[in-house]
């Protein structure tokens, strides 16, 4: 009964700031970005709940927590200090004042201005939207497995639907700002439900030097002693691929480089910098810290007296029952809608995020330019309201199938990380050296681009969708699991920061003489 009023609090509390925030959307920017005058503490918390959702609580820290052990709380603290803190002192007010400037409001829109470029903004249009499905996907898995665990007379796919439904009300009717203002109470529940959740766990364990010791006593895959309860875990190599794609990934995602186009002033940037940073340690380290107690919860003992989880309909590991079973045994039921809703938060601000990201990519730079007349700004807000609908119901749809992608071997952290590895592959480079040199080429850019759907793409085929079993166990066998896509997302990254710079070399702009004063231009505004 706690758990249901609590959960249904929560929501009227969304709905009505969707409500509420409704009289501040008027126009594009309203919409997109609150008329870009949204404070730190806003900003940061918008910035950390669209970085942690489901995914993170439930897949990744499953998934690397039951691989890593106790090392996998260093994925967290990259995810601060790389994620969040670098982020913000090299991308923050550098986005802001130059997106301002340009008068952008998307990723696509940025490098069509900055490199004088239709095409270029339509490709990276394309590659948003077809590439945020599988990411919304996997949100909506990560909230599937916990509610099925929370509430097992209801079927998961209701409350799927519940989800997308509320998620809509209150994105079509506020735009950012609800999103904003509902990101900043979802942070503070999410902030004070992990800490919950952790201290639960290691009282359940006898406390952090006996969890340790514990983890200490499993043996690794490769026989080798105490290694799940070490400093860098059983594999460490593998464990720099994740903190890689995890942490660097986000400066190349347009939905969290968005948060900075909104931001008010440099002021808020250095506020924000220090909150969305404290803010991280908590979420991230405490999430992945909770997933490397994943052994003393969710293993049980084989024939042959080895330690294993649940596994799939395929034989896979059923990683994503990890974090469920970590709660079933540790937290009281009286906590427990608290963690729901902790979950429920963290997801329903990635959610909105990617959704209002989607449709106002779609708007903006897809059909905008092709209408002859033009669109009013009522207009263009309604098209975003009907996209983001579209975008949710798509998702929904991918999330219902799970099944048949668990049949595949595609669990939660794979969907987000062939997301993340396309997205952060093909933008991050030139989008981050666009933001700093004015020498950087349209041709280095289509080679990024390029080079960044067809590593993840060629990855997945080869790899991740069962048609060459005999290349995926090679491939596994490596020292560096190249049958991973968390491994090709952190190749296509790395990929991208040293051929674009390369390919600048190499090549020219026509009209570098225009890029030239707009950089004169942004330096006399500074």
């Amino acid at each position: 009964m706690v758990m249901w009023i609590t959960l249904v609090l929560y929501l009227a509390l969304m709905i009505f700031i969707g409500v509420y925030c409704r009289k501040r959307t008027g126009n594009v920017n309203d919409f997109v970005l609150a008329g870009r005058n949204v404070g730190a503490w806003m900003t940061a918390f918008a910035y950390g709940t669209s970085y942690f959702s489901a995914v993170i609580f439930i897949g990744y820290a499953g998934q690397f927590g039951w691989s890593y052990g106790f090392a996998a709380t260093w994925i967290g603290i990259g995810n601060a200090v790389i994620g969040s803190l670098l982020a913000w002192v090299i991308l923050g007010d550098r986005t802001r004042r130059m997106t301002k400037q340009l008068n952008v409001s998307t990723m696509p829109e940025f490098f069509e201005k900055r490199y004088m470029s239709k095409s270029l903004k339509i490709a990276a249009a394309l590659i948003v939207f077809l590439f945020l499905i599988p990411y919304t996907a996997s949100v909506y898995n990560g909230l599937s497995t916990l509610f099925a665990s929370a509430f097992s007379g209801i079927d998961y796919n209701i409350w799927i639907i519940i989800m997308a439904l509320l998620t809509a009300v209150y994105v079509i009717l506020g735009g950012y700002f609800a999103t904003a203002v509902n990101d900043f109470i979802q942070g503070i529940i999410m902030l004070f439900g992990i800490v919950a959740v952790i201290f639960c766990a290691l009282n359940n364990q006898g406390g952090l030097t006996a969890a340790l010791q514990n983890l200490s006593l499993i043996p690794a895959a490769s026989g080798e002693a105490g290694a799940y309860g070490s400093i860098l875990g059983p594999d460490p190599i593998n464990l720099i691929a994740v903190v890689i794609l995890t942490s660097l990934g986000t400066w190349g995602l347009p939905q969290m480089v968005q948060k900075f186009y909104a931001i008010k002033d440099r002021k808020a940037i250095k506020r924000g910098t220090i909150i969305s940073t404290l803010f991280a340690v908590v979420v991230a380290g405490g999430s992945y810290f909770l997933g490397g107690l994943g052994r003393l919860f969710a293993t049980v003992t084989n024939e042959a007296g080895k330690t294993q989880i649940a596994t799939l309909a395929n034989g896979s590991p059923d990683f994503d029952s990890i974090v469920p079973a970590i709660l079933r045994s540790a937290v009281p039921e009286v906590l427990f809608g608290i963690v729901v809703v902790l979950v429920l938060s963290a997801s329903m601000s990635t959610l909105a995020s990617l959704v209002l990201t989607s449709s106002s990519t779609l708007t903006i730079d897809m059909i905008k330019p092709f209408s002859k007349k033009g669109f009013s700004e009522k207009k263009q807000v309604l098209i975003m309201r009907i996209f983001i609908a579209v975008f949710l119901i798509i998702s929904v749809v991918i999330a219902i199938f799970k099944n048949d992608l668990n049949a595949m071997g595609i669990n939660i952290s794979a969907l987000m990380s062939i997301s993340w590895g396309t997205l952060a592959g093909s933008f991050l480079a030139p989008f981050m050296y666009g933001l700093f040199s004015k020498k950087v080429t349209r041709a280095a850019v289509w080679l990024s681009f390029a080079t960044g759907v067809l590593i993840t793409v060629v990855s997945m085929v080869l790899f991740n969708l069962g048609l060459f079993p005999a290349l995926t166990d090679w491939a596994k066998s490596l020292p560096l699991n190249l049958a991973s896509p968390i491994s090709w997302g952190a190749i296509a990254m790395i990929v991208g920061l040293i051929e674009v710079p390369i390919a600048s070399l190499v090549t020219k702009n026509k009209n570098q003489d225009e890029m030239d004063a707009l950089f004169d231009e942004f330096k006399q505004t500074v």
